[in-house]
């Protein structure tokens, strides 16, 4: 048994993994009983990721706060511009593309069970009522923010405790990063699994009908991570961004793909940007907040659909209305849950600056759950890898 796992150990996560998308497809086309069975492996993954990242993020940043000694700079300011700058450029983005090449929707009828927000108001407010959240129920729920807030609180009152409780707080933080080596060390299988699964479910036939949509989506997905972003990061760093760019692709963008969600996502980032050397101070903050707020996937798919929805009922979309579009779609983007498909419920809001009525906006958001299967693990794997690189780029190693 040691043998075996020293070999697996040898392989590499990155090859295991493409060994496993690849065994995937091919079971989840050749054998789709079987790729439905082995969807319990992804399933079991992704809840493992899940369940792990909101004791991460408590213990990571409390402990880094509480270690923290003043003199040791920390770099989270120009991360959150460029998370913010990043957000902007997608949005307009997708305009662009909107425009470029415009989309007819086939409207459908599908129940949709969840409720979207009514307004800009009520989704700035629920942010701010997640900072408030009980501790006890921001963990249990993965309320980032609220986690966030209550671990850096907590850190600072543990600057004034003994050296001894700091310690354990310090070494706390060693026992749950090593459980999340363990679990990501375990992502082939979860990678065969959630692949096995969705193509046996879907196929490939299922997308055709929406195969414009989807190319419009995903190349403005692509043109944001492969231009829009190594731009931001050149002009950070002065230095080639690409190597990094791929990086952050390679090892974060390819899991996220698969578990569609940012927030399961963390602790592959967080052992990600360990093993890049980047400042724990920083990288404890940025890539749990990163999760939240840095949405760039998000901010193109409501302004794609949205605008699809008014290209679709004739409705004339002029520059100034674009510009405001684009500016909605990147607050609404902070307020969209960091779960497969969260997104798509800030469609609604979107329409309305252009007056589309609320059942279209609602078919609009059946269709984007029909797609998702694509667009929400494209979306997902931009916005994942985008905290750890951005993050890496305000820090000294990378930085000017």
């Amino acid at each position: 048994m040691r043998s075996l796992i020293a070999m697996y150990q040898r392989i590499g996560l990155v090859p295991l993994i493409i060994i496993g998308l690849i065994l995937g497809v091919l079971i989840g086309w050749l054998a789709p009983s079987i790729g439905i069975a082995l969807g319990l492996l992804g399933t079991l993954f992704v809840g493992a990721l899940k369940a792990v990242a909101p004791i991460l993020v408590f213990i990571l940043v409390m402990a880094a706060i509480s270690q923290h000694r003043s003199g040791n700079e920390v770099y989270v300011k120009p991360v959150l511009i460029m998370y913010m700058f990043g957000t902007f450029l997608a949005a307009l983005t997708a305009v662009g593309a909107s425009f470029l090449f415009p989309t007819e929707l086939i409207l459908v009828n599908a129940a949709i069970e969840q409720v979207p927000p009514a307004n800009l108001q009520e989704v700035l407010t629920n942010l701010l009522m997640n900072l408030v959240a009980n501790p006890v129920g921001a963990i249990a729920e993965a309320n980032y923010i609220g986690i966030l807030a209550w671990a850096i609180i907590i850190g600072f009152a543990l600057r004034q405790a003994s050296d001894t409780a700091r310690a354990v707080v310090s070494d706390f933080s060693n026992a749950i990063s090593q459980v999340v080596k363990w679990v990501i060390a375990l992502a082939p299988f979860g990678i065969l699994g959630l692949v096995a699964n969705t193509v046996a479910e879907t196929g490939f036939a299922a997308l055709a009908g929406y195969g414009h949509i989807l190319m419009v989506l995903v190349g403005c997905m692509l043109f944001i991570a492969l231009v829009i972003n190594p731009i931001i990061v050149l002009v950070k760093t002065g230095k080639n961004p690409f190597p990094l760019v791929f990086t952050c692709l390679r090892e974060s963008g390819i899991t996220a793909f698969f578990t569609r969600s940012s927030a399961a996502n963390i602790p592959v980032n967080m052992n990600l940007a360990r093993k890049l050397g980047l400042h724990e101070d920083t990288y404890s903050v940025t890539i749990p907040l990163g999760a939240t707020i840095n949405m760039a996937g998000a901010a193109i798919t409501i302004n794609v659909l949205t605008l699809a929805a008014a290209h679709t009922l004739g409705i004339e979309v002029s520059f100034a209305s674009a510009l405001l579009l684009s500016l909605v779609a990147t607050i609404s983007a902070c307020g969209a849950s960091g779960v497969a498909g969260g997104s798509l419920l800030l469609i609604p809001l979107a329409a309305s600056l252009f007056s589309i009525p609320n059942d279209i906006a609602m078919q609009v958001v059946a269709i984007g759950f029909i797609i998702g299967v694509v667009q929400d693990s494209a979306e997902t794997a931009l916005n994942s890898s985008t905290d750890v690189l951005f993050t890496a780029a305000a820090d000294p190693k990378y930085a000017r």
